[in-house]
């Protein structure tokens, strides 16, 4: 087990349900508004794992010596990244399930979702892969998968200051 997998299996759980999603009905409110509820309880709790456990680290790592951005730069911009998912979420729950509107803000979660989970993917668990021991990552992998299983019923989300996660966390 390793932090990295989790990470992408969360991900592609989250692509698999945008999938599901974008697949029923829109008269199938019911559906709709169960898959979406799971989708969110993901998104918001797997963003506070990784600001949790994922993102600290990130932090104390050493510039790749290929990558274009500092940990600090990427930490500040996936902190961010997860900033404007919860936004884009909040925008879903005043919407009529099923109706034009929610469709649109559902969407646009997808793709906030989706840049931030590439370049995440391009970035920092690649750090992670190349300069952290797969015995540090199992055992951050094991608690990232506990704290998942503890928050499974949802979070209560909210925005991070970016500046001062780097300055708590830094």
């Amino acid at each position: 087990m390793d932090i990295t997998e989790i990470i992408l299996n969360d991900h592609h759980e989250q692509r698999r349900m945008f999938g599901i999603l974008e697949q029923v009905s829109p008269d199938n409110t019911e559906a709709l508004g169960s898959v979406w509820k799971r989708l969110r309880i993901l998104l918001e709790v797997h963003a506070a794992a990784e600001e949790k456990l994922f993102y600290p680290r990130l932090l104390k790592l050493q510039q790749d010596l290929i990558a274009r951005e500092s940990p600090d730069e990427e930490t500040e911009d996936a902190v961010h990244d997860h900033n404007e998912i919860r936004d884009a979420i909040a925008g879903v729950e005043g919407e009529a399930v099923g109706s034009v509107e929610w469709l649109r803000a559902v969407a646009e979660v997808n793709k906030v979702n989706g840049d931030h989970m590439a370049e995440e993917e391009r970035q920092g668990l690649t750090d992670f892969r190349r300069h952290v021991d797969l015995e540090e990552r199992h055992a951050m992998a094991v608690a990232f998968a506990a704290f998942e299983a503890e928050h499974a019923g949802g979070i209560h989300a909210h925005d991070v200051d970016p500046q001062q996660y780097l300055r708590e966390n830094g």
